[in-house]
């Protein structure tokens, strides 16, 4: 089993419900959309075994791993979660929600980018659902939505430079519907990886 891995290093969950976590990221490559706001290289990577990567990340003394992207979802899969859940690690996932997440992940983040409906083919239940949403960027409907524990609305960045007007209008929007709550990329803020 193996893995076409971008990078993977150690830091703080920068945004959603787990932010302020101590966490190992392993960035896979292959993107099935091209978002004009994303700030991830996904294309380049080298290929690596699921026993490299845990011997990589097993110098971290931590046990969540956040399978990032890209779309993890384009390489990852069940006997891959179990593996790393054999060696005792949780496993929380990024995904765009436009395929089917392996069996095994202990927290869902779901960040679709457009045909929000098209989520619910796939994923029946998320932990949280967070939105990238630019000034003028219309709120998503729930109700079309699989179930969540949170619904959140992350403020796009120009790189990593915060823009406030996309921050006030998540702000506005919040304060309208409630049932929303406010990610910020933390990480971009206080410059961490």
């Amino acid at each position: 089993m193996s893995l076409i891995v971008n990078e993977i290093f150690y830091s703080l969950q920068g945004e959603g419900g787990r932010v302020g976590e101590a966490s190992i990221f392993i960035r896979l490559t292959k993107c099935n959309l091209a978002c004009d706001f994303c700030d991830t290289d996904f294309a380049s990577g080298k290929t690596m075994s699921v026993s490299e990567i845990l011997d990589e990340i097993r110098t971290f003394g931590c046990r969540w791993i956040i399978w990032t992207g890209g779309e993890p979802t384009l390489q990852l899969t069940d006997e891959i979660v179990a593996f790393f859940k054999k060696n005792s690690y949780f496993q929380a996932i990024e995904t765009n929600g436009t395929h089917k997440v392996p069996a095994g992940i202990d927290y869902i983040a779901c960040s679709p980018k457009r045909d929000f409906e098209t989520v619910r083919n796939f994923i029946p239940e998320v932990d949280e659902f967070r939105f990238p949403i630019k000034k003028d960027d219309s709120l998503p409907d729930i109700s079309i939505l699989p179930k969540a524990k949170k619904y959140l609305l992350s403020p796009v960045f120009d790189g990593q430079n915060i823009v406030r007007e996309n921050v006030d209008y998540c702000v506005e929007l919040i304060k309208k519907n409630p049932t929303w709550a406010l990610s910020l990329q933390i990480h971009k803020l206080i410059d961490i990886q």
